[in-house]
């Protein structure tokens, strides 16, 4: 094969695993009995849409307490502001003591302060019984149930009832070690490009590449000493797929499962980070190098047709190439098949790998 110079494309690949930007835990907030539950396992659901209710009976008395003992210390209000209105035009004209006067308007003092207090325990009582109906925080897809109907929650620490996930966006972590996350800076540099500003491609479990390209959104502040790696974070759409079937107009549109999302939540997935191409490339097969005590070389065809051992840099692997940093230039000849044979200084006869493998295969007679 001659050497010859090519634009070549770079890419390297990252591994780690899917998550959702957030993750919301839906618990119990009071202890109750629960009694309804009013949605769907595995569906989407919208922030406010009522999820579970709980046994309010308990807490629509104690309000009813609470607004009970409102009513008393607001009355007891309106008697000490009757008194102090009474007794300050009879205090001015000296017909009851001073001291009646200011015992009245302490007592009207106490008194609003019990009302303050009887308002914050409706409050308390109202928020309690709210607590009651417990609806989703935000918009996503709810994940199994962690409790049944019936069952005792919030009891010493609040349950958890469900989990809602965001799944659009959908982000990907993983941890690049710090001679790789040096060594990516660098390359970037050199071919002009930011990190942040590379196309990334999704590689999914099954191989199939993912149709939505990603970026770079995040590199953590500081590298862990315990592992010697920096956090990373990309982020891909995750937009709605149509369903398979159409819905039965028989069917109530509540009970329809909503668009599927392919990406989901703790995916195993590999990110393929497509660099800028690289120019003014030696590629040589990857079978033609060999590697002897650490070091590598190639098979080099003088013009006497002599072959002599060349040492060479290796640099990134693309396919089944192998970019060539140094050792080799435009125009030199290397030995791609039967490199086992030779010996230095040896003489080879001369086929050109191209049209070797562009012959058509040549049948035996008998």
């Amino acid at each position: 094969m001659e050497m010859q110079t090519s634009e070549v494309p770079l890419t390297t690949t990252l591994i780690g695993q899917l998550d959702s930007p957030q993750n919301v835990e839906v618990r119990a907030r009071v202890e109750a009995f629960v009694e309804e539950m009013k949605f769907q396992e595995g569906v989407g659901v919208k922030k406010g849409d009522m999820l579970f209710v709980l046994d309010k009976k308990p807490f629509e008395e104690k309000l009813a307490a609470a607004e009970g003992s409102l009513a008393e210390a607001q009355a007891a209000v309106a008697k000490y502001q009757a008194d102090v209105n009474r007794l300050t035009p009879l205090a001015e004209k000296k017909a009851v003591p001073q001291q009646d006067l200011d015992n009245s308007r302490a007592a009207l003092d106490m008194g609003k302060a019990n009302v303050l207090t009887a308002q914050s325990r409706v409050e308390s009582a109202r928020l309690n019984l709210g607590y009651c109906e417990v609806r989703a925080p935000i918009t996503g897809l709810i994940g199994a149930k962690q409790v049944s109907i019936g069952d005792l929650v919030g009891k010493g620490e609040p349950t958890l009832l469900a989990t809602i996930s965001k799944l659009d966006p959908m982000w990907f972590y993983c941890n690049v070690s710090e001679v790789d996350y040096i060594q990516a800076q660098d390359k970037s540099h050199q071919l002009g490009r930011e990190i942040d500003t590379l196309p990334l491609t999704l590689i999914l479990a099954n191989g199939k590449a993912y149709s939505e390209p990603g970026k770079f959104v995040f590199i953590d502040r500081a590298v862990n000493t315990k592992t010697a790696t920096i956090r990373i974070r990309a982020e891909f759409p995750n937009p709605e797929r149509e369903p398979i079937a159409k819905p039965d107009p028989a069917v109530k549109p509540d009970s329809i499962a909503q668009p599927d999302r392919i990406l989901r939540p703790g995916m195993f997935a590999r990110v393929r980070v497509n660099l800028p191409k690289k120019p003014d490339c030696i590629t040589v097969p990857e079978r033609a190098i060999v590697e002897l005590q650490g070091k590598s070389f190639v098979w080099r065809v003088g013009k006497d047709n002599k072959v002599s051992q060349q040492g060479v840099t290796r640099g990134e692997q693309v396919g089944p190439q192998i970019i060539i940093n140094e050792g080799l230039k435009p125009g030199d000849r290397i030995v791609v098949e039967g490199i086992n044979k030779l010996r230095e200084g040896m003489p080879v006869q001369i086929f050109d790998a191209a049209a070797k493998s562009a012959e058509p295969p040549t049948t035996s007679k008998e």
